[in-house]
C-alpha cells in the first residue's frame, strides 16, 4: 500500500504526525502539500490526492485542514472517491469495514497529533468486508454514473 497525503494550511501538523507515524509503519507515501502556513485552498489539494488515488486500489489518501470536512466533500467529487472525514476511531474502523472508504479527512479542531496517528493506524490496518456492504457501496458509486442524467 503506498498513502498520499495533502492539508491545507490548517493541517499541517496533523500531516506531519501522519508522516511519522507512516515512516514508523515503513509504509510508502508521497506528500501532495501544502508545506508552508501561508493560506491554501482545500479543494486544490484535495483534487490533487483524490486524482492520485481514484482507480487504485494499493493507494489511500490522507487529507488534512480544519475540520477534515471541506477535503471531505471536495474529494469525493472525485470520481471513484470516498472519503470520510472522521474524527473517532469506530467512525474510521466503519468507514473502511462499509464503505470501503479510500480517503481519510481529519481536521486539527477536533483530532489531537496523537489522536490522529491511532485513527489513521487502525484506519489503515482495517480491510473491506464486502458481502452485502459492497452491494451498497456498488450502489453508491453508481450514483457516479447516473450524474448528470435526468431522473
Amino acid at each position: 500500500m503506498k498513502v498520499i497525503l495533502g492539508s491545507d494550511h490548517r493541517g499541517l501538523v496533523l500531516k506531519d504526525a501522519a508522516k511519522a507515524l507512516l515512516k514508523e509503519l515503513n509504509v510508502p507515501f508521497e506528500d501532495f502539500g501544502t508545506f508552508s502556513g501561508e493560506p491554501a485552498d482545500y479543494p486544490d489539494v484535495a483534487a490533487k490526492v483524490a486524482h492520485a488515488v481514484s482507480g487504485i486500489e494499493e493507494v489511500r489518501g490522507l487529507l488534512f485542514c480544519g475540520t477534515g470536512l471541506g477535503m471531505a466533500m471536495a474529494a469525493n467529487k472525485i470520481h471513484g472517491i470516498r472519503a470520510a472525514a472522521v474524527s473517532d476511531i469506530p467512525s474510521a474502523i466503519l468507514s473502511r469495514r462499509h464503505n470501503d472508504a479510500n480517503i481519510l479527512a481529519l481536521g486539527e479542531i477536533s483530532v489531537t497529533p496523537e489522536a490522529s496517528r491511532e485513527i489513521i493506524r487502525v484506519w489503515l490496518e482495517t480491510g473491506f468486508e464486502g458481502g452485502r456492504h459492497q452491494r451498497r457501496v456498488d450502489k453508491m458509486m453508481q450514483l457516479e454514473q447516473e450524474q448528470g442524467k435526468t431522473l
